[in-house]
């Protein structure tokens, strides 16, 4: 006969393991989705202060070098 205390023992300790990964999971998910949301808010900002920058400077202060490409 086996002894079930010690296998019950550990199939506990991994249960709680697995539920504090889980909620860790969970968490850095949510940073990272939040992290997202303001990384795409500044690049929104920074297009529209860029946009308003060279509204500002004369036609011939204009340096093609300055242009953000249109990828970003």
């Amino acid at each position: 006969m086996t002894d079930a205390a010690p296998v019950e023992s550990r199939l506990a300790e991994l249960e709680a393991k697995l539920a504090f990964a889980e909620d860790l999971i969970d968490t850095l998910n949510q940073t990272v989705f939040r992290q997202q949301e303001q990384l795409d808010l500044l690049q929104a900002q920074l297009r529209v202060l860029h946009r308003r920058l060279q509204e500002a400077l004369p036609e011939a202060a204009r340096d093609l070098r300055d242009e953000i490409p249109p990828h970003y």
